[in-house]
This record gives C-alpha cells, sequence and structure tokens, in this order.
C-alpha cells in the first residue's frame, strides 16, 4: 500500500532534524528500528510523514483499537487473524487471503508498542515466517518499524497460566524481551542491539527534542520522574508549584481539567459538574455502521454524549474541515458548549465561537490486490458522533499524547502502574500549570525495573558506538 493513496486533509508538520535522520533510517534501509522518546517529542508526528510519505508498501497496527483508529491502521489481531489470549507454541492457522496480504508487506509499522506483550511480537513473528516461506529470517524478511515509550504504557500483565507460561519462557513479558530479539548483547561497534545468533538486530532511536515543554528546569524534572530518580529537592518544588489551588475561571474562560487515575473518579467528576448546570440535557446517539468491535471501549467516543450548555468539553481529533490555518482545534483542545442543534455544537475556545459537526472515524482492514499485486486499505466499519467528550476531568490514560496549559492531577490513593505519574505530569506545557490533589509521595514515582534495563542497554550501545560516555542519570 503507498500511503499518499490516503492524503489527510491536515497539513505534515516540518519534521525536525532528528526527525529527518529517523525519517530516512527507516525510509532508505531494511533495518529494525524501535522509536521511542519523552513526551512531547514528536513520535507521532515521524509515524504520520512516514506513513504518508514512504515509496514502501507498508502495514500500520497498534495493540487496541482505539490506538490502531488513532493512526489509520488495523489492530494487531485483526490483520494477522491471531488468536486472543496466549499464542505460545499453538498452531497459527492462515488464510490464502491472510498469506497475500503478509506477503505484500515491506515494512510492518507498530505503534503503542510498549502495550504489546513479549508473546504477541513472537506470534508476529512466527505468522510473517510461515506465511511468506521465509523461516529462517526474523519477521520473513520484513521490515518492522516500532513506536512507543515504555516509560509511559505497559503491556497488561499477564495472570494465572499465562503468568506461569510467561515467567518459564521470558525474562520479561515486555515487547523487547520476545524470543525474536533474543540475546540482549550489546554490539559496540555498530550501536545496535545484537539480539541473538538468530535474533533480529534492533535500531533503538530515542528522539531527545521536546516541543511540549520549553522550560529546561520543568523538563530535568519531569527527566527525573520518567527515570525515578526524584530528589528531595526535586519533590519539594513539583509539590510546592501544585499546593495552589486550581483558580476559578473568569468569565468566559473554561475551568481547570483534572487528570485522575480511575475512570469513577472521572465519571463522578463530569457527571456532577454536567448536573450542576441548568438547562436541559440532550443527548447525541452515535451512528455505527459495520464491524466496529464489541463494547463501549472499543469506541472512539461515547456511543451516548450527554452535553448542556454550559458543559466543558475536550476534542477527541485534530480539525480536518480546513476552515482554519491553524486548525480551529486539535486533539485535546478545552472549550464550553454554547449551543446545540441538532447536527452541530457551537462550542467556545478561546473567546472564539467555532460550529462542531458529527465525525466519523473509519476502521480499516488491508486487503490484497492480486492485479496491482499491492495493499489496499479497504472501511469495514465507521462510528458517528460529535468528535466531544465531557472534560472536566479525564484519566491519566486517555490524556495521552494530549497537552494542556493547567490541570489538576488526582493520583488517589496512589499511582498503580509505573510511567502514570509521568504521563499525567508530562502533559503540561510549565511547571506553572501544575496543580496537585495532594502531594506527591515517593511510592507514586514508579519505574519498571525491566525498562531500566532495557533502555540503559540500548543507550550504552548507542553511547559505545558514538565513542561517548554513558550520562548519569540513564539507568
Amino acid at each position: 500500500m503507498q500511503s499518499r493513496e490516503f492524503e489527510s486533509a491536515l497539513s505534515i508538520p516540518t519534521l525536525s532534524e532528528e526527525q529527518q535522520e529517523l525519517f530516512r533510517l527507516i525510509e532508505d534501509t531494511r533495518e529494525h528500528v524501535f522509536v521511542t522518546g519523552r513526551a512531547g517529542t514528536g513520535k507521532s508526528t515521524l509515524l504520520q510523514h512516514f506513513a504518508w510519505n514512504t515509496s514502501k508498501q507498508i502495514a500500520v497496527c497498534a495493540p487496541t483499537g482505539v490506538a490502531a483508529l488513532n493512526v489509520e491502521g488495523q489492530t494487531i489481531h485483526s490483520l494477522f487473524k491471531l488468536p486472543i489470549g496466549l499464542i505460545a507454541d499453538t498452531q497459527i492457522d492462515q488464510s490464502d487471503a491472510t498469506r497475500r496480504i503478509l506477503n505484500a508487506i515491506d515494512t510492518l509499522v507498530i505503534d503503542e508498542v510498549s502495550m504489546v506483550n513479549a508473546d504477541l511480537m513472537d506470534g508476529m513473528d512466527r505468522a510473517l515466517r510461515q506465511a511468506r516461506g521465509r523461516r529462517s529470517e526474523p519477521f520473513g524478511g520484513v521490515q518492522v518499524v516500532m513506536f512507543g515509550d515504555p516509560y509511559q504504557l505497559a503491556p497488561v500483565p499477564p495472570r494465572g497460566d499465562e503468568a506461569r507460561y510467561i515467567e518459564d519462557h521470558y525474562r520479561s513479558f515486555w515487547f523487547f524481551d520476545a524470543k525474536v530479539w533474543a540475546g540482549s548483547v550489546e554490539n559496540a561497534e555498530s550501536g545496535l542491539l545484537d539480539l541473538g545468533r538468530h535474533g533480529a538486530h534492533l535500531h533503538v532511536r530515542e528522539l531527545v527534542q521536546i516541543h511540549r515543554q520549553s522550560d529546561d528546569g520543568f523538563k530535568a524534572m519531569l527527566n527525573a520522574v520518567r527515570y525515578g530518580r526524584v530528589t528531595a529537592d526535586i519533590a519539594e518544588k513539583l509539590n510546592t508549584a501544585g499546593a495552589r489551588p486550581a483558580p476559578e475561571p473568569a468569565p468566559g474562560e473554561t475551568p481547570v481539567i483534572t487528570l485522575a487515575t480511575r475512570n469513577d473518579i472521572v465519571n463522578s467528576i463530569n457527571r456532577r459538574h454536567l448536573a450542576a448546570l441548568p438547562g436541559r440535557e440532550q443527548t447525541a446517539k452515535a451512528e455505527v455502521n459495520g464491524d466496529f468491535g464489541r463494547g463501549e471501549s472499543a469506541f472512539p467516543a461515547d456511543s451516548e454524549l450527554k452535553l448542556k450548555v454550559g458543559a466543558q468539553v475536550m476534542f477527541l481529533r485534530n480539525d480536518v474541515s480546513q476552515q482554519g490555518d491553524p486548525p480551529r482545534w486539535v486533539n485535546g483542545t478545552i472549550g464550553t458548549v454554547q449551543r446545540i442543534l441538532g447536527d452541530s455544537v457551537r462550542v467556545e475556545i478561546d473567546g472564539e465561537s467555532v460550529d462542531v459537526e458529527p465525525a466519523v472515524w473509519e476502521r480499516f482492514r488491508y486487503a490484497y490486490n492480486p492485479g496491482t499485486k499491492t495493499l489496499t486499505r479497504d472501511v469495514v466499519a465507521e462510528f458517528t458522533q460529535f468528535p466531544l467528550r465531557l472534560a472536566w476531568a479525564v484519566t491519566i490514560h486517555k490524556s495521552q499524547g494530549k497537552t494542556y496549559d493547567r490541570a489538576v492531577i488526582d493520583l488517589g490513593s496512589g499511582a498503580f502502574a509505573p510511567g502514570q505519574t509521568y504521563v499525567a505530569l508530562s502533559r503540561l506545557t510549565s511547571l506553572d500549570g501544575l496543580h496537585l490533589s495532594r502531594p506527591l509521595r515517593p511510592s507514586d514515582i514508579r519505574v519498571d525495573p525491566d525498562v531500566t534495563r532495557f533502555m540503559k542497554a540500548a543507550w550504552e550501545a548507542r553511547n559505545a558506538a558514538a565513542g561517548a560516555e554513558i550520562p548519569a542519570k540513564q539507568g
């Protein structure tokens, strides 16, 4: 599939020098590459640029339905027709159609790869080797390019027998401990992770230029949280800055959004604020056509969106109407509902009014065209709804990729997942916008030791190749 066939209405941001260098590595070679980096370094921008500009036949996939929608790709399980749950050594059944699709891929792009477990990574490797009849080559000769940040998102931990299988067969359940990358032996001459005699070589490249924050002091604090190296001085600065109560909004301003750890906290805050508004509550019901997955979790927006005039809302996707340059809103923009009509919602954003119409999210599926011998990307389902969500509060997980000038961070009884506190703090553009519902505790700063191990090995390989010393704060 040539991605330029599916042009977006959005303008493509200009790549930075480090992004352009990575693009050339991916485009001009057959090397396997893992693109990582701190929040706000432009991983998504690079992925989109590659998808829209590559000359290769690519397939884009992601571990979850919502993540796949965000990159206009397909879920891993759907693309590879892999069984749900542990794959292990079970037989992988492949239809002729699946084999044709997997044979046509030059480059496989995986977004949010940190959520992919080791067993699933090996399942993709086996499926490609089997379909392409090249069982001695990692991924059957397909180039694999992965995007994600293991310091932010982790795979769902296995349970029961699955957990025991992972413990017996893998060093950890993270994607980088899959057998296809087996060995983790640093190769100082090449700067690669030389991952086993029969394994694949992986280039680990970390984008370092942060585009979200400009204050070096705040960047340093976020790095300390990211790597789990928060000193007493840094903790005091964060807690002192966050101890301020969120300001009451002035007329025309939106209240400060709350980022919370749990859905029930978020839903309670949003319901309470919506009920407190005068006027009639109105409900917009989504239209779903085709196989869009089961349950609310598969949908990119609420199937029933309840609104009132005065409601604080967040946009769930970029403005693609081409009515504004720059766009009138982007994914994560906060606004206030001014008027509700049947086919549009008027929202005020920073003093400007915009009319928002329902958006269509398309679920894609790859298919093989024997006539052109290329991959095509077919629309198999559509979800139509206003691209809005109540936004007095949002979960930290769903704030992923968003940017806020101000936010209240509510960690409740404590961060329950590694990287959760880092994700929340790194949504902010500056320390001035931080408001904490309670002081940060040492237990809130959690980093998975397997991530530290892997990233430390990657840094050692890269810096040894460049003849540089390893930064003291890396692992």
